[in-house]
């Protein structure tokens, strides 16, 4: 069994941008890394096979959806999450702290954990540090993730102080009961858009000790000028001998601008939601393929791509399939999404080598237009 492993290989010397090299029980992966969401042990619409030729190295599941559906018992007995979902490379799962904040009406924390309803079938579950630690090693994820407190955006300073206390004193409980040794784990650090916090929670979780560390609690409705200030102060202090995990975070341009300043890992559920909605994303923008504009339109949704869908499918049948309701319509933009998202990351990890890292982002940005077409 692979022991956990973080390499640095390079770095772009214009920037903090930098590319390295992960090992874990179940294979590598370079970063930067786009991870797709499988949250309930399957990334939506795409098989895995698909996903391997997207050139997908790691995926990431959710330990608390899981855990109520189908529940431990069925994916112990399937030998772990793995062979339950067929793919033999590395997974992280998310603690479920995002679910909670998700929650937030409906849930009741206390230093012990949290208290809430299942989405599922309405039973009463209480989560705590322990308990989420023993969900993600019988999950036996490659990397698993502390249970923190997530808190929405807020100026309210001591509400974000007490929900940084409390994600570190879950840690100090959450690392005291891992045991699976072929399991990483990943500390997280809140702190809002509060330097002070952010810094304070850095320093205290370092000193607990993880295999690599998160950014929590961004992106949960701060401004974006606002986010981009936090990640700039807070991602050169992080270790530079772990790996940088910014949770949550998901569109181009935020990959650039997060990797410019030193994040290593991404997730997010945009490629997979998007093209359920019939949305694609493409270097100069997002493609809205239900619109009219596209009735006739002979073009793939992007030219210089090699995903499967665009060889083979014009703008004009994927506009067809999503205004008919066709499941194909879902998979195959999901699928170049995934591509689209994967190998604009990798890219990125060709240019930091070259020291062309900026360059790249100045031609990407002058060319993507945010705005929907």
């Amino acid at each position: 069994m692979k022991k956990f492993g973080f390499k640095l290989l390079g770095t772009d010397k214009k920037c903090e941008a930098r590319v390295g090299k992960v090992t874990t029980a179940h294979g590598t992966f370079e970063t930067p890394v786009f991870m797709p969401v499988g949250t309930q042990g399957t990334v939506k619409a795409v098989m895995p096979r698909d996903l391997k030729e997207s050139g997908s190295e790691i995926i990431l599941s959710n330990a608390y959806h899981l855990y109520i559906r189908p529940g431990l018992e069925v994916i112990q007995k399937l030998k772990g999450l793995h062979k339950f979902m067929a793919w033999d490379r590395p997974i992280l799962t998310d603690s479920g702290g995002y679910q909670v904040f998700s929650l937030s009406k409906l849930r009741s924390i206390s230093e012990e954990g949290v208290k809430f309803n299942s989405y599922f079938d309405g039973r009463e579950i209480f989560l705590t540090p322990e308990k989420v630690m023993e969900i993600q090693q019988v999950l036996g994820s490659d990397i698993a993730m502390i249970f923190d407190e997530c808190p929405a955006a807020s100026k309210d300073k001591p509400s974000i102080e007490k929900a940084v206390n409390i994600t570190l004193r879950w840690s100090v409980r959450a690392k005291k009961c891992h045991k699976l040794k072929s399991q990483a784990l990943f500390g997280i650090i809140q702190g809002g858009t509060f330097k002070d916090l952010r810094r304070e929670s850095l320093e205290r979780t370092v000193e607990i000790g993880f295999d690599g560390y998160a950014l929590g609690g961004l992106s949960v409705g701060e401004p974006k000028p606002e986010m981009l200030e936090a990640l700039t102060d807070i991602l050169p202090r992080m270790p530079a001998d772990k790996p940088r995990y910014l949770m949550g975070v998901g569109t181009p341009v935020d990959f650039f601008e997060a990797v410019e300043r030193g994040a290593d890992m991404f997730d997010c559920v945009n490629p997979t939601r998007y093209g359920r909605n019939g949305t694609a994303f493409s270097s100069d923008g997002l493609v809205v393929l239900r619109n009219t504009r596209y009735k006739e339109d002979v073009k793939p949704v992007q030219r210089d791509c090699d995903c499967y869908t665009c060889k083979n499918f014009s703008r004009a049948y994927l506009r067809h399939l999503v205004n008919s309701h066709e499941i194909l319509g879902a998979e195959l933009i999901t699928l170049h999404n995934i591509h689209f998202f994967v190998n604009l990351v990798k890219s990125m990890r060709e240019k930091i080598r070259k020291g062309q890292f900026l360059q790249f982002k100045k031609q990407f940005l002058n060319r993507f237009d945010p705005h929907t077409r």
